[in-house]
């Protein structure tokens, strides 16, 4: 592909599309709503919303016609309307390659296309927002191949001693695919049910700022609770109505869910009307994070994250893409990860901190107590005639009990070539990452800390931004092995050409 080519004409309506999703209020309330007001505004108004309209309709003909790309030995972008841009991105820049497939795609029959850099900026991915499928699959194998043939032949870049791998490429391997039982038990585990509430809120909101519905709702209400079989009737359908919605939601957003690899490469599919495949390339990842909420500590279940370098267009799709199916069983999500990555192990087994480090946690002043005990001595509340002092009580007791669980919960370990750190109180995040992937490691103490005998440890993996990960109150003799550690990755980096 050496001559410059315009993007699919499809992204001409997908652009119109979207302008029409924004403009749809507007039309509505303008002409529809307020089509009968004479006030200066509304006069005025309606013709400068056709006007803006029609701008915006010629600025996304424009924007077609004058933004190409090109490829041979990397991405050459070109746009611009009034103002010239050209990047140009090198193939070895790409870390991770999304594709996303909404409502429109699927109507259309294309699909949309982004190869994420490790770079920050706006402008630091490259987007085909429409793309036949084809013709995505044909870029997908283009920079795959080119790839590795930069990578082959490239200039001096710093790698990783792990041994050889085998260089033919097996068929994928499916380590997992969403089962119903596994979308019901997500749904629940969720609360996704209860995403109702704020919708049918956010709904009446809406209607009441344009028709003024609040009376009408009142009287309706009020005639409703006269009888106790109505209210019966009216709570059984709205947990039926709110467990449906909740399935529906998780079935539209986890459905098809499917994790596969290869020798090379990790694939994520999900979704059923708005489809997401993403691949991300197993050298590049750099940490690995198992995060359990407590709903997901009362099922036995957890989310694995994966930590990159790739960055995506919004930190939330970053963080859906990145992270693998939600709701795995603990030990399937273990087994998971040394299957996908063999290179990467999860040891259960891991050091606990001693006694010293509860007693410095329940000694250190809490800001949360100290307000709260402020505002409750100020205003002294008059509940159930309860002295407010009780209540500053129970909130010291309550921080007591929360710093008691993540001393319980806090662990560590240095494994060979592996650092593991595991936080949190009633929610709980494991964290493991390869020695070769910490570019930095930090040791400090406090005023306390240096009193007890221990340290704070830390660890920096590349990420955008950067993924900072470490836990308080270890013993200083660990804080000094944990250097040592660390400096041993000299033996684990290699410059090659």
């Amino acid at each position: 592909m050496r001559t410059l080519q315009r993007y699919s004409p499809w992204l001409l309506l997908f652009d119109t599309w979207k302008l029409g999703k924004s403009a749809i209020f507007f039309l509505v309330y303008f002409f529809l709503i307020k089509g009968d007001s004479d006030s200066f505004f509304f006069e005025y108004g309606r013709p400068a919303v056709l006007i803006l309209l029609g701008l915006s309709l010629i600025r996304i003909a424009l924007k077609w016609l004058t933004k190409k790309y090109r490829l041979d030995d990397a991405f050459h972008l070109h746009e611009g309307i009034f103002t010239k841009s050209k990047r140009t991105i090198p193939f070895s820049k790409i870390e991770n390659v999304n594709e996303r497939t909404s409502f429109f795609h699927r109507l259309t029959g294309t699909t949309s296309l982004t190869f994420e850099t490790g770079m920050r900026g706006d402008e630091a991915a490259v987007e085909f927002d429409v793309v036949s499928r084809n013709h995505a699959e044909e870029l997908k194998r283009y920079v795959s191949l080119q790839s590795v043939e930069d990578s082959e032949a490239g200039p001096m870049i710093e790698t990783v001693s792990e041994g050889k791998e085998d260089k033919q490429q097996p068929d994928r391997i499916v380590h997992f695919r969403a089962q119903k039982k596994d979308l019901v038990k997500a749904s629940f585990t969720s609360l996704s049910f209860l995403f109702l509430i704020p919708v049918v809120g956010g709904f009446y909101s809406k209607l009441d700022d344009i028709f003024g519905v609040e009376k009408d709702a009142e009287g309706l209400i009020g005639f409703l609770l006269q009888s106790g079989w109505v209210i019966g009737i009216i709570v059984i359908a709205a947990v039926i109505i709110s467990i449906g919605f909740g399935l529906s939601r998780t079935f539209l957003r986890y459905g098809g869910f499917e994790i596969s690899s290869d020798n090379e490469q990790i694939y994520i599919q999900k979704g059923v009307l708005d489809a997401t495949k993403f691949s991300i390339s197993k050298h590049r990842v750099q940490a690995i994070e198992i995060n359990q909420t407590f709903l997901k500590r009362l099922f036995g279940l957890a989310e694995v994250k994966l930590t990159s370098v790739g960055e995506s267009r919004a930190d939330e799709e970053k963080l859906e893409s990145n992270s693998l199916y939600p709701f795995l069983p603990v030990q399937q999500a273990y087994e998971m990860v040394e299957e996908i990555l063999p290179m990467y192990q999860v040891t259960e087994k891991m050091d606990r901190l001693p006694p010293s480090s509860l007693w410095i946690r329940e000694l250190r002043p809490s800001f949360l107590w100290m307000i709260g005990t402020g505002l409750l001595w100020y205003f002294k509340p008059d509940v159930l005639n309860v002295p407010w002092w009780i209540f500053s009580v129970l909130l010291l007791m309550i921080v007591s009990f929360m710093r008691y669980f993540d001393y319980r919960n806090t662990k560590y370990t240095l494994n060979a070539s592996f650092v593991q750190f595991k936080t949190g109180g009633l929610s709980t995040s494991l964290f493991v990452s390869k020695r070769s992937k910490v570019i930095e490691v930090n040791v400090t103490r406090g005023f306390f800390q240096k009193i007890a005998g221990l340290a704070s440890v830390g660890v920096i993996n590349r990420a955008k931004p950067v993924h900072h990960s470490g836990i308080d109150d270890v013993p200083l003799e660990i804080a000094g092995s944990f250097y040592k550690w660390y400096l041993a990755r000299r033996d684990e980096i290699n410059l090659v050409n």
